[in-house]
């Protein structure tokens, strides 16, 4: 069974949609959205996803365990069409399917997790305003002094998802989106942050728990990525309702002197 280029979109929607948390990135890129920064990759029933639409380009490659194998096949036969050097977010046990291309230099084990009981954003206030394209200089500024390296697509906030708790004419608490697809049900929370001088006031829960229960009223699946040793940000997530359901390692690839010759 060869490897593929799948460009069906009900095709990827499909295999996706086993497993909807998992995959709820990979359904976010099916959407006119992101889409065009997409290539897709498919052997059998597993789908890798090299997505374009960032300076250093990204592989997202995610199996539940009994799957791991077949998955690992099929990002192996991927290697030698792969870019010399990308980011890749890749479930346990997959590296080793591209050790023999590529340099692997490890960003750390990251937690998935989903919404599974929205009844504790019950116990916590909502607070924050929907944020729009005027408040960008404003994101920009708290995401430059409290989140440096944050990765934050401004087309994002297109989306209505984003919320902020403003003192003045400047934002010092916000919850985003990275993903938002009513068509696929899914989302993922992301560039979620709190000014160094505002932080341990709770701003942090009140404006997650806001934009959740936006998010809810659209979207089935409630996600996010977190670094399993943001042991703050775990604990936040928790408090509101949120639970770990699978762990993926990132990478940043370079390729070997044997395969770039």
């Amino acid at each position: 069974m060869a490897v593929r280029a799948e460009h069906d979109r009900l095709v990827l929607a499909r295999l996706l949609g086993r497993d909807p948390v998992l995959h709820a990135y990979q359904l976010g890129d099916l959407d006119d959205f992101f889409w065009p920064y997409t290539s897709w990759f498919r052997r059998g029933e597993q789908v890798a996803l090299l997505y374009h639409g960032v300076d250093l380009p990204t592989l997202l490659a995610f199996a539940a365990p009994a799957d791991t194998e077949a998955l690992a096949v099929l990002l192996a036969e991927m290697a030698p069409v792969l870019p010399a050097r990308l980011y890749a977010h890749l479930s346990p046990g997959l590296a080793g399917a591209l050790a023999g291309s590529f340099r692997l230099e490890s960003g750390g084990r990251h937690h998935r997790m989903a919404l599974v009981d929205p009844a504790r954003l019950d116990a916590v206030a909502p607070a924050g305003v929907v944020l729009g394209a005027a408040d960008l200089p404003q994101l920009r500024e708290l995401y430059a002094g409290a989140y440096p390296g944050n990765w934050f697509d401004e087309r994002m906030v297109q989306t209505g998802q984003y919320v902020g708790i403003r003192d003045g004419g400047a934002v010092v608490a916000v919850a985003g989106v990275h993903v938002f697809s009513p068509a696929y049900g899914v989302a993922a929370l992301g560039n979620v942050t709190t000014h160094p001088r505002w932080r341990g006031r709770g701003l942090g829960a009140s404006v997650v728990a806001a934009l959740c229960a936006r998010l809810r009223v659209s979207v089935e699946h409630v996600t996010l990525n977190v670094q399993a040793d943001n042991v703050a940000a775990v604990r936040l997530y928790e408090r509101v309702g949120f639970a770990r359901v699978a762990d993926y390692d990132e990478w940043v690839l370079t390729a070997s002197a044997a395969s770039a010759g």
